[in-house]
């Protein structure tokens, strides 16, 4: 026995295996406290407004984003302090591996189900199509994952995940599809829901580009998980991009529920109240009765998230802008529970 394991140890190279591993658990814990400060700014914001479908979200996310760190750690801890100099050991796989991955898939597949919610919201009036179609496309994505797990549940030696390459290179591919395709439906359904007022249109274009961001950074997460693993397949450089990804994953959904209140902070020292400009032409100022001031400032807050968790839904003005007569807007609020 001895001598089998000084045969290994020349062999192992803990570097780019269990010392990756370690390190993307300190990066994971890092981007965990980002999701608390995330969901601490949340509740801030909405605490006036009860016990809400999206702060049941944000609780739920929260938690499966604490225990996916949990077990990650309980992973590493196994390997390096509890089987220290155990070199046999090395290649089992612990329970908590395992489960890890099931937190996973449960975190990915429940942040895109979330935006597939928003995309229905948002196309509230318009064909439904297009968010069915990435619906469909989610829940098979989430069918591959299925049969990944149960094919996992059955490895009991770390060497035994090479059997399932193809199959993770198609999930890792059908998540970065996924992502591309809810990135540019919300981008699409923004950009046709402007209003001309220069407020509202500013907000949906910073809005627009901080989605763009979060899919592509996700994207690339997914792609580069499948390069790494397709280049690597011994290391554990890819669980790292894996761990990140999902640390991202969550931070995204819950930061667009903020997005209206990071917008608002900058909002009034963005544009000047005195000009309404549209097309680059200039317009006289605007005598804009209170009611309608008011709102303009709610249409600010967010495309998205209310404090009192409705959805603002802006209809583009189908009437001739009159030089002497407010432009006027079609507002419609529902409630994001009954939708």
């Amino acid at each position: 026995m001895a001598s089998s394991t000084q045969d290994l140890i020349p062999q192992l190279q803990l570097a780019n295996t269990f010392g990756a591993l370690f390190i993307g658990v300190v990066v994971a814990a890092i981007l965990f406290g980002v999701t608390n400060v995330q969901a601490f700014i949340y509740f801030q914001t909405h605490s006036g407004t009860g016990l809400t479908l999206y702060k049941l979200v944000v609780i739920w996310l929260w938690i499966l984003d604490a225990l996916h760190l949990a077990l990650i750690v309980h992973s590493v801890y196994f390997y390096l302090v509890i089987n220290f100099a155990n070199v046999s050991a090395l290649t089992e796989i612990v329970w908590s591996s395992n489960l890890q991955a099931v937190v996973g898939v449960l975190i990915i597949s429940g942040a895109h189900l979330l935006y597939v919610h928003r995309i229905w919201i948002v196309s509230r009036g318009r064909s439904r199509a297009w968010p069915i179609m990435v619906g469909i496309a989610v829940v098979l994505t989430s069918g591959v994952a299925i049969a990944i797990l149960w094919r996992e549940y059955q490895f009991h030696v770390i060497s035994d995940a090479t059997k399932i390459e193809w199959e993770l290179d198609i999930y890792f591919g059908a998540v970065a599809f996924v992502d591309v395709l809810i990135a540019s439906s919300l981008c699409y359904l923004l950009a046709t829901s402007r209003t001309g007022f220069s407020r509202t249109d500013l907000f949906i274009t910073k809005l627009m580009g901080y989605i763009l961001n979060t899919g592509c950074l996700t994207s690339v997460c997914s792609l580069t998980a499948i390069i790494t693993y397709a280049m690597m397949p011994n290391n554990y450089i890819c669980e790292v991009v894996e761990f990140v990804m999902l640390k991202l994953y969550v931070n995204s959904y819950i930061a667009l529920l903020n997005a209206g209140y990071y917008v608002q902070v900058n909002a009034d020292t963005t544009i000047p109240s005195e000009f309404h400009m549209r097309h680059d032409v200039y317009r006289p100022p605007l005598h804009v009765r209170t009611s309608q001031d008011e709102e303009l400032q709610a249409s600010r807050k967010s495309m998205f998230q209310y404090p009192n968790d409705e959805v603002l839904h802006i209809t583009r003005p189908t009437q001739a802008v009159m030089p002497q007569r407010p432009i006027e807007m079609t507002m419609e609020m529902n409630s994001l529970s009954s939708a």
